[in-house]
């Protein structure tokens, strides 16, 4: 190999030779150099297989991950909108507090659960895939921050509710005499409190609700009591009164006719009259309002369906 050789190249055309001389060391360099690329050639497509398996390694895991947010972002969906059920059901719970008299919590159920709106407008649970991807560990302890809330929740909403079902129990009377449904179909066109007359034009409180819908629509009673009063009232129009019983009175303006008459007593659901638009009206409506011992109150207090 450490030899010298003489390759002789002879010319076709010319008839000249020309002689070229190799070394032999620089054979054995060649083939080493030949060799080492071929080992390099061998590692680096061994590397190069290694690395495409960890691709589709890589590629599966963002794929897992990206099905785990997106299940995570449903699951939060679900947490909330069972938050809001949870809220509608401390609310409704407080409006039978209210109609029971056993607390008149009515605003506190609201400062405990807040609106939906409110809920979220604070940030707390954004859920949306850019926010996750960034702050996916903030993200999950705010989940699971909701999962324990909703749970602690829960449990005292179950107590709230057997102490509540305890007390129906021993007071259906007063239940059914207190008045806890809508008086008629319709739309409502007037709530109650603070408003400019309609007829007037002067600033005034409105004691009532204001429903309204076709002539003739019947009006029914909200609870059980005894009518104390079925005629024309001045502005009121045609109109009826319900003493329930508990200091807490009823009535029904501007109807087309009444069904019942002073002295008969009526149960919830009964047909008492019929919508209309007699006395100081504007248009076709019932005028509702509750009293209790004598002062008007918001009869939505007093509505549970």
């Amino acid at each position: 190999m450490f030899k010298n050789y003489h390759i002789v190249i002879f010319k076709d055309r010319q008839g000249g030779l020309r002689k070229l001389r190799l070394r032999g060391w620089l054979s054995l360099l060649f083939i080493v150099l030949l060799g080492g690329l071929g080992a390099l050639n061998y590692h680096l497509w061994g590397y190069y297989g290694k690395n495409r398996v960890l691709e589709r390694e890589l590629e599966e895991a963002h794929r897992v991950i990206r099905s785990a947010d997106s299940q995570v972002l449903s699951l939060t969906g679900k947490l909330q909108s069972l938050e809001a059920d949870i809220r509608r059901v401390q609310q409704f719970d407080a409006k039978l507090r209210v109609l029971m008299n056993i607390g008149g919590e009515a605003s506190d159920a609201e400062a405990v659960g807040g609106s939906a709106e409110q809920a979220g407008a604070d940030g707390s649970m954004p859920a949306n895939p850019d926010y996750l991807s960034r702050h996916r560990e903030l993200f999950t302890k705010r989940l699971h921050s909701l999962v324990d809330d909703l749970a602690a929740t829960i449990h005292l909403e179950e107590v709230e509710q057997q102490n509540l079902v305890g007390f129906l129990r021993t007071n259906k009377d007063s239940l059914l005499s207190t008045p806890s449904i809508w008086p008629v179909k319709g739309y409502l066109s007037s709530g109650f409190g603070p408003r400019k007359a309609p007829i007037a034009g002067s600033s005034r409180v409105h004691k009532g609700l204001d429903i309204s819908n076709r002539i003739g629509t019947p009006v029914w009673a909200p609870a059980r009591g005894t009518v104390t009063f079925a005629g024309r009232d001045g502005a009121y129009g045609i109109c009826i009164k319900i003493d329930h019983g508990n200091n807490i009175v009823t009535r029904y303006a501007h109807l087309q006719k009444a069904s019942v008459a002073q002295g008969d007593y009526v149960q919830r659901g009964d047909v008492i009259g019929a919508l209309g638009n007699t006395g100081r009206s504007t248009g076709p409506h019932l005028h509702y309002e509750v009293i209790v011992n004598g002062i008007h109150v918001d009869p939505m207090r007093y509505i549970l369906n």
